[in-house]
């Protein structure tokens, strides 16, 4: 079997990877290949996975949904060509009998269908949360617009999710799984794989015990049980505004050090290995941190990076790290975040986060709100940078809080083990799809 993995965005690229790994695994494993519509792939490219079309870093890096003057940066920088040259490697691939997986939203999704292949549909962009409670009720504050066809999938995702070429759909979370259903779209509850491949390397915690325990043990009816604290800092990984919600989520950590002189804090910043680190330690060194040589680091660092930067300012300690994304988020109690997958991922994990609106292009003020609404509970929406220590005291007060969070984030992510589900179903709808018998066995 040839089997065509679409994808539109970074993070979509590697859900879509993680999904290749699980099917590569497979008794029946099918040769794969992928197109990335965003951006260069290199999640595919890393994991040696074939690219057969052109691809192209575009201006607005995918968001162009926030803002026409976006979509028409990538016009001008080649949008139109690449989006047809693509278009075209896709019905050859179709022709020659092969199937397609779509992750992302409505963009691959619709190349699929066009394409007249057999396909499947993982949806990471939508879900019933934005417009819904827990029991399916519209909320009362959803904007007048909003559900207007019953759904936050639209009449036309809808029907491209219900033709018969469509073999499977998977939503991100139940609750959208049970909406779609009503349609008589094929979709399985396989969970999301967001919340694959978090595991942490380091066993220990950062708890005064030094011994690892489930996270919401960590806290009491009077609060956090120990007086250290750790604190994950997410500033996204889109240049140049993940340098600009750096200055921000800096700027909120002095108020946590004005405000916290009585506990041990360390901050954990997990950066995107995309970025450069110079312009985010020049922000630390403005703000009075220091970099600490190796004979002044601690004897075990939280996280399993030895190349991490450690900053000192009295006697706080703040760890840059590019590579020990999944410690920072295991080991962390609570996180500062201008991010969207990143959070998303700690917020599963049964944790809070504190976001601040940043200047865009991604992490806008729509976009923090909408996300607010997506993760529920779990996220604690503030505007100044300024309020971020005064809502960490508030949560630290608030263990009914804590404990609804704790059971919030799985509920609303899912657990590990998406990518395997998906791979599998995947694999048994297409082998029982009547458009695609033959071509199977032939691999």
């Amino acid at each position: 079997m040839k089997l065509l993995c679409l994808s539109n965005g970074h993070g979509e690229d590697a859900i879509a990877v993680r999904i290749c790994q699980e099917l590569q695994q497979l008794s029946s494993s099918p040769k794969i290949a992928a197109l990335p519509i965003v951006g260069e792939g290199r999640a595919y490219i890393e994991r040696g996975i074939t690219i057969i079309a052109p691809t192209q870093k575009m201006p607005s890096g995918g968001f162009v949904y926030m803002d026409w003057r976006q979509l028409w940066r990538d016009v001008q920088g080649g949008l139109l060509g690449l989006l047809w040259q693509q278009f075209q490697a896709v019905q050859a691939f179709a022709q020659e009998g092969g199937a397609i997986i779509a992750v992302g939203d409505i963009v691959p999704l619709f190349f699929a269908w066009l394409s007249g292949a057999p396909y499947v549909f993982v949806g990471t962009a939508k879900s019933e949360y934005y417009l819904r409670d827990e029991v399916k009720a519209f909320r009362s504050f959803k904007r007048r617009w909003e559900g207007w066809s019953g759904s936050v999938y639209l009449p036309w995702e809808r029907w491209l999710m219900s033709r018969p070429q469509c073999k499977a759909v998977f939503p991100r979370d139940s609750l959208t799984t049970e909406v779609l259903q009503q349609w008589s779209i094929p979709a399985f509850d396989m969970g999301n794989p967001m919340m694959d491949d978090l595991e942490s390397l380091i066993a220990e915690s950062v708890s005064s015990v030094g011994e690892r325990e489930n996270w919401s043990g960590r806290f009491s009816l009077t609060g956090l049980r120990s007086e250290s604290l750790s604190v994950c800092l997410l500033p996204g990984s889109r240049t140049p505004e993940a340098y600009e919600n750096w200055q921000q989520i800096t700027s909120a950590v002095g108020g946590i050090l004005d405000s916290f002189r009585d506990r041990t804090v360390l901050f954990l910043a997990a950066i995107a290995p995309s970025l450069s680190l110079d312009p985010l330690k020049e922000t630390l060194e403005n703000q009075g941190w220091r970099l600490r040589s190796a004979q002044f680091l601690p004897a075990k660092l939280p996280i399993s990076d030895p190349t991490a930067l450690v900053f000192a300012q009295g006697k706080y300690q703040l760890i840059l790290t590019q590579k020990a994304f999944a410690d920072c988020l295991q080991a962390a109690d609570f996180a500062i975040a201008m991010a969207g997958t990143a959070t998303e991922q700690f917020v599963g994990l049964g944790k809070p986060a504190i976001t601040i609106p940043g200047k865009g292009p991604q992490f806008t003020y729509a976009f923090a709100e909408a996300q607010s609404r997506l993760l529920g509970p779990s996220i604690l929406l503030v505007e100044k940078p300024r309020l971020v220590a005064q809502t960490l005291k508030y949560l630290l007060k608030n263990p009914d809080r804590l404990q609804l969070i704790a059971a919030n984030g799985p509920r609303r992510m899912g657990k590990p083990g998406a990518s395997r589900r998906i791979a599998q179903c995947l694999v048994e709808q297409l082998k029982n799809s009547s458009l695609y018998p033959l071509q199977w066995e032939q691999r």
